[in-house]
């Protein structure tokens, strides 16, 4: 819709605003009409019209089959359009028109802002399938035509009162007809349904509705006057009413076709499940960070626990062997620590890399610099507890036998998103400016017990490639190409 509105017309920043707010509430107008509803809007030299929306009816066979957004038409092809743009009024005249065998009442509803009419909407009503209407109808008939009253007067849609339509009632869901001071005059059978889920044993008709509202909601203190005043519909609002056992959600539409309230419009759904179902979740995870905290907690403990023994062996291989476990074991607690801080399972693996440099940074034998360049992103944690190891192994590896006692140099972990192959890899590197590898060094063939683990990790867990080679420009450089399954939030 910006683009046509851009290109074609003369509206402003304000009115496209406006328009955007109108078609974010009109599948009210569609439904409660059971008509098709197109948007057109005159161009810039007023010789034409361009559709720039569209709405089909949930409730009603559809009048046109085909998109119509983007369809120019010159003035004077369709005379009400013109009547309702000039005239500033909803114009009915005429016959039905026949598209496809298919008779289809017109009707063109002026679009007003602030005295302006901005555009007109087509409200296509197929015919075909028409009948003596239901009491259910002839409420939401009558409801449409106040709508589009309101449309046409300037008073509708409410401004700054964006509503999220997948989530608010619609039509269907429920729908009670309000007079003005706040008695039921009718009650959609879903509406009844939703209340007697909330205790009420009688019929609602005929009661307030405000006041049977904030009785069924529990309070522990006096009436909620603002349920009251919201159940009445005295102004455009939203809230969920809980009582019995049961949630259901309340919208609000005061009904001024004319500029004085005359009654309101209260669609309301039945979410008890949703919520219940919401409620789980949060258990749930609230379980699942519980439960990663108290492993980090553990695996803590086995690390002091391993620190502890290395400390009270004489043995100086069996003293770094210990060591070197409380490193993977910590790297692993680090993990889960920022696991326990989420609510999914997935973490910002950024600063995971941070803190693993700096605690493997502790056990070089010189002075080493450790940095990090690129971004990893957000990981599953299914992929960043295993690279966590393996970064820790190769980290470790490379402090260990790249420097010796007192020298100085740098080893850099890099991540690209996208790897050598599509966007859902992620190409890792880690390079340092040490000793390089042994002469006829293989690393898919050696038995140090830490390149088995990353060559493990990585082609079994991760089903990723692992490489190791002699930078060109002197030192070590390993290659890691790895699946990254999270990055989209």
């Amino acid at each position: 819709m910006n683009d046509l509105v851009r290109q074609h017309t003369a509206l402003t920043v304000s009115d496209l605003e406006w328009l955007h707010l109108l078609v974010s509430e009109w599948q009210l107008l569609s439904d409660l009409s059971f008509a098709d509803l197109v948007l057109w809007v005159p161009t810039l030299d007023g010789a034409r019209y361009v559709s720039v929306a569209q709405m089909r009816p949930n409730t009603g066979p559809t009048s046109y089959q085909d998109d119509m957004v983007g369809h120019l038409v010159p003035r004077g092809r369709r005379p009400m359009l013109d009547a309702a743009l000039d005239e500033g009024r909803i114009v009915r005249e005429g016959d039905p028109e026949w598209r496809e065998e298919v008779p289809v009442r017109v009707e063109s509803i002026p679009v007003r802002r602030e005295g302006r009419v901005l555009g007109v909407i087509a409200r296509n009503t197929n015919l075909l399938t028409v009948r003596t209407p239901s009491r259910l109808e002839l409420t939401y008939l009558q409801s449409a035509s106040d709508l589009a009253q309101m449309i046409a007067a300037g008073s509708f849609p409410f401004p700054g009162q964006q509503v999220d339509m997948d989530a608010s009632p619609r039509v269907g869901d429920g729908l009670i007809r309000l007079d003005a001071d706040g008695v039921v005059q009718y009650a959609s059978p879903n509406a009844l349904s939703a209340y007697h889920r909330l205790g009420l044993a009688a019929d609602l008709v005929g009661h307030h509705l405000g006041q049977t509202t904030a009785e069924l909601a529990p309070s522990r203190g006096p009436v909620d006057e603002a349920l009251v005043k919201l159940a009445s519909g005295w102004a455009p609002r939203e809230t969920e009413v809980e009582g019995n056992g049961g949630v259901i959600q309340l919208r609000a539409i005061p009904l001024k076709p004319k500029g004085t309230r005359i009654g309101s419009l209260v669609l309301l759904r039945d979410v008890t499940e949703l919520r219940r179902r919401e409620r789980e979740l949060i258990t749930k995870d609230a379980t699942i960070r519980e439960i990663h905290h108290r492993v980090k907690n553990n695996l803590q403990t086995v690390a002091a626990l391993l620190r502890l023994q290395a400390r009270r062996i004489g043995s100086e291989r069996g003293r770094e062997a210990l060591e070197e476990a409380v490193r993977r074991v910590g790297s692993i607690a680090i993990v889960h620590e920022t696991l326990s801080q989420n609510l999914d399972e997935r973490v910002e693996f950024d600063d995971i890399v941070d803190r693993v440099l700096a605690m493997v940074a502790e056990i070089s034998p010189g002075r080493v610099t450790g940095r990090r360049t690129g971004r990893f992103g957000i990981l599953d944690a299914e992929v960043a507890t295993p690279l966590s190891m393996v970064l820790t192994e190769i980290l470790q590896n490379a402090l260990e036998h790249g420097f010796g006692p007192g020298e100085t140099g740098t080893v850099e972990v890099s991540a690209v998103r996208g790897g050598t192959r599509d966007e859902g890899r992620l190409l890792v590197t880690v390079q340092d400016d040490g000793r390089g590898l042994p002469e006829g060094f293989d690393p898919q063939r050696a038995g140090n017990l830490g390149l088995q683990i990353v060559r493990t990790l990585v082609e079994g867990e991760l089903g990723g490639e692992f490489d190791m080679r002699t930078a060109p420009e002197g030192g070590t450089r390993v290659t890691l190409d790895i699946p990254a399954r999270a990055e989209k939030q």
